[in-house]
């Protein structure tokens, strides 16, 4: 047989154009060579909103029970829902079908053992690569052929996020929540019917066709819709998810969005608090709130950004919390799994307990440490600029970091400058102490010196 492209496999999952790179062909394979690769005997799969993931997740299916495997399959979900399904029923691996906030002609897969321990470069997803890539199946036939059931397990996850609600809600507490047409509606509608609170929604339709855009509230053009039906409805908090809702987006009263970085360490300090001395974990791109926030509760650890760091980590330390900048929350009772559906629940009984609204909870924040947000930049070289920009700062930083493209401390000021481990980018993000021009004046400089040396 033909060898397969294979330029969908990314450093985490993976993903690109339907039909070009990911197709019913790959899918198959790849079904077949997860289940060579990782002697799984029972697997469960499910798929987004997007109008590639039936087709897609029966082709996958094929290859798995032609690989021997008992797939439970349920349908269509978000990315967290296989996290909590693989763990919660103990299958040994779980795949989803996705794109996450890709275009809505892309799709892909992201996968896990036992435990729901991520598949990425470096714990099996090369290997999985190679054998899709030979595509060589017609040589190995199964020795059997798996069987297919369907796993109703929305209720059980249900009761599961619903765990993490400390019961603290204020009255008269109003959410608007923004799915934008994405997989989190179909979570939402049995979910806001057991809540003690009134969430509205908008764009709850799921739909593959993306009517309003593809669902990814870090572009500030997608925010639009969830500012102006926060203000509209003069909601106490706003809300909104990517298409598979692993990341969660906020909106304060004002419908000003809130930056991630100051809900990973609001969300650390909340937990800390009740679980005094438990370790958290943090990435290198924003850091000094989180430490602020949390030093004096328990032990702030930081790893590498990406789900397959955080969560590698969270697991040799057993801590309780980690999080991402970029809208990632892990949780340590839930498989130490990033959940889009936990924080928001989280930060209603954080506000209801403070009797504090969300700007009123990270204004000081804002002032003590302010950040650029992320700023993203093509360069012809990705290794050769970060060279460049280290060589050119470094002089009289007073630390210096190589744990994740290079992070260049200051007295006033500090940044973080590290290539994408999925596009052919980098990202730099700036931060500063209780000064807002610092942090700009600074922020125009890398960004002007990249510009000029580096594109």
């Amino acid at each position: 047989m033909t060898n397969l492209n294979v330029q969908g496999f990314k450093a985490y999952d993976i993903r690109g154009e339907v039909p070009e790179l990911i197709n019913n062909s790959v899918a198959y394979a790849i079904g077949r060579a997860f289940s060579i690769f990782s002697g799984a005997k029972t697997v469960v799969v499910g798929h987004d909103i997007r109008l590639s993931g039936i087709d897609l997740s029966d082709a996958l299916t094929e290859g798995l029970r032609d690989g021997g495997v008992n797939v439970s399959y349920i349908g269509c979900c978000g990315t967290e829902e296989i996290y909590f399904s693989t763990e919660y029923y103990g299958f040994d691996g779980g795949i989803m079908v996705t794109a996450s906030h890709n275009p809505k002609n892309h799709n892909g897969m992201k996968m896990v053992k036992s435990g729901s321990r991520p598949i990425s470069i470096d714990s099996g997803l090369m290997e999985i690569k190679e054998i899709v890539r030979q595509n060589s199946f017609s040589n190995s036939p199964p020795k059997r052929r798996g069987s297919l059931s369907f796993l109703d397990h929305r209720s059980d996850y249900l009761d599961k996020i619903l765990s993490f609600s400390r019961g603290h809600k204020k009255e008269h507490l109003k959410v608007l929540a923004n799915p934008g047409n994405g997989s989190a509606g179909l979570v939402l509608d049995p979910l806001k019917k057991l809540l003690n609170f009134d969430v509205i929604t908008i764009n709850d339709n799921p739909d593959g066709n993306f009517p309003n855009g593809v669902p990814n509230p870090l572009l500030v053009e997608n925010r639009e819709s969830t500012v102006k039906a926060v203000r509209d409805e003069e909601a106490d908090l706003g809300v909104a998810w990517d298409g598979d809702f692993d990341r969660c987006f906020f909106f304060d009263e004002a419908g000003e969005f809130v930056e991630g970085y100051y809900l990973v360490g609001l969300f650390a300090k909340a937990l800390l608090q009740e679980n005094p001395g438990e370790k958290i974990i943090y990435d290198p791109r924003l850091v000094w709130n989180t430490l602020y926030m949390t030093e004096s509760l328990g032990t702030p650890l930081q790893s590498k950004a990406g789900h397959a760091f955080i969560k590698e980590k969270m697991r040799e330390e057993n801590a309780i919390y980690g999080g991402e900048m970029s809208g990632h929350y892990y949780f340590r009772n839930f498989a130490y799994c990033d959940s889009g559906m936990i924080p928001w629940l989280l930060l209603t009984d954080i506000m209801s307990k403070e009797s504090a609204s969300l700007s009123g909870l990270v204004s000081e924040c804002r002032s003590m440490f302010p950040c650029s947000g992320e700023i993203n930049l093509k360069v012809e070289d990705v290794h050769l600029s970060l060279e460049k920009v280290r060589n050119h700062f470094s002089g009289g930083a007073q630390k210096i970091s190589l744990v994740d493209g290079i992070s260049l401390d200051f007295k006033e000021w500090r940044f973080n400058l590290r290539g994408s481990n999925t596009e052919p980018l980098l990202r730099l993000n700036v931060e500063a102490r209780e000064n807002t021009e610092i942090m700009e004046e600074q922020t125009e400089l890398l960004v002007s010196f990249l510009r000029e040396n580096c594109q």
